[in-house]
């Protein structure tokens, strides 16, 4: 196993002979669009039992060869899964470096904490793999604008995992607000209700024997174990997470966002606090942020720790125009005229919870068919990196902004912090010496 700093040096080096190989491997598939490509599945605890669903559903187009986790029992845990599903056994690592060493592999998918997807993902691309990546793409505004910059040298895709970007429903009604449905669209609200518990008051303790805690830690500064934090509570540590209005708002205000045809805003304000436990959960439980436009508007609340509904909805969408409203979310959309009467609507069949950790669904398979044809073929990818970090960082954004308890004022091309360099401060992040990631 190579070191860190050889790892990192030696994929700068290798970069352009491994892109010719690959792009020369590309031009074969396209000529042969039998082929499969071989996937890693990195990141096994929760949402990459998604991407072992959808790749099986796209098995006429996609492999799974390998599968990573830094943690023995889940990574087992996936592999048997794995092989149950699929009907045969993928090859089980626990250090990604390994995969990205392999030629045969041609894409990676990451699920893994906030704070490794940037860095993983500039990895990949510099090993000359296609990158699938949940989201937040980032875990600060930083990686994100660097992960774009890393995406347009290397030249391989990076799709994001914001799935509803291929739910047919939502692009339906997306497509008819835009030529008209509502008038003008103007204002849009989003929304995210559960009702998680408490992560108490961890203590330190000793690593697990199953655990490679100093790569799981990866770029982030050294700490301590404890004993709640791992495998799904870092969510709600700054270090690692980005809170719960990237892990779950991302979805919602892409959609807002998309509808209404706006980027970055030019103030962003956010409220809210850690109301329902006195624990070591580092971000709000409870937050109200806005995005203001020149003649739009975006706003988005979080309650993490209350299931009271908006229009019977754990989450969703109102997206406010001229002449009525539409109502949209994952299970479907409904239109509302100027009075609030309901004059239309479409319905999937299908039921989604704000519980569902995993979200195996027809969305994240058609996610991924987007995904393999974008490498195959050139279609055009419904959420590049480009455009799903958009959202990120606005929410990003919403996350400094209740830090420091003020609005921030944007420009409005590059999403950066006018005239506030404390807040500016909190555009990046510190790492582990020998882990930042670079171009």
């Amino acid at each position: 196993m190579i070191t860190r700093r050889e790892f990192i040096g030696n994929a700068a080096v290798g970069t352009a002979g491994l892109a010719v190989a690959s792009t020369a491997k590309s031009y074969a598939r396209i000529a042969g669009a039998n082929d499969r490509l071989n996937f890693a599945v990195i990141g096994l605890n929760g949402r990459g039992y998604a991407h072992l669903s959808a790749l099986r559903a796209n098995k006429s187009a996609a492999h799974i060869s390998h599968v990573c986790d830094v943690e023995s029992n889940i990574l087992k845990k996936f592999a048997d899964a794995s092989q149950q599903e699929l009907g045969y056994a993928p090859k089980a690592e626990r250090d990604f470096r390994t995969i990205l060493e392999q030629k045969e592999v041609d894409a990676i998918t990451i699920a893994t904490p906030d704070h490794w997807h940037t860095p993983m993902a500039i990895a990949g691309l510099q090993a000359g793999k296609h990158v699938y990546l949940e989201k937040p793409c980032s875990h600060n505004p930083a990686e994100g604008a660097l992960l774009i910059e890393a995406q347009e040298k290397y030249g391989k895709l990076v799709q994001m995992g914001t799935q509803q970007r291929s739910s047919p429903h939502t692009m339906e009604i997306v497509e008819k607000i835009h030529n008209g449905l509502i008038g003008r669209a103007y204002f849009a609200k989003a929304w995210y209700a559960n009702t998680r518990k408490t992560i108490g008051i961890g203590k330190e303790a000793a690593v697990p024997a199953t655990l490679d805690w100093d790569l799981w830690q990866g770029p982030a500064p050294r700490k301590p174990y404890k004993d709640n934090v791992q495998p799904y509570n870092w969510h709600w540590f700054k270090i690692y997470g980005t809170g719960e209005a990237l892990n779950n708002g991302t979805h919602e205000v892409d959609v807002c966002r998309w509808a209404l045809g706006v980027d970055y805003p030019n103030l962003v304000t956010a409220s809210g606090g850690r109301y329902q436990f006195k624990d070591d959960w580092q971000f709000y439980d409870t937050l109200v942020t806005s995005f203001e436009y020149d003649d739009a508007s975006i706003s988005w609340e979080g309650k993490s720790c209350s299931g009271m509904k908006y229009y019977n909805r754990d989450r969703g969408c109102t997206i406010v125009g001229t002449t009525g409203t539409v109502l949209v979310d994952r299970d479907g959309y409904e239109i509302y005229d100027l009075k609030g009467a309901k004059t239309s609507e479409r319905k999937t069949g299908d039921t989604s919870s704000s519980n569902d950790l995993i979200g195996r669904d027809s969305m994240t398979d058609a996610h991924f068919m987007n995904f393999i044809a974008g490498i195959k073929t050139g279609e055009k990818l419904r959420a590049p990196i480009s455009i799903g970090n958009v959202a990120v960082t606005m929410l990003q954004l919403s996350n400094i902004a209740w830090e420091v308890k003020r609005e921030l004022r944007l420009d409005p091309r590059s999403g950066h912090i006018l005239n506030d360099p404390q807040a500016m401060e909190m555009w990046g992040r510190d790492y582990e010496k020998g882990w930042a990631p670079h171009l």
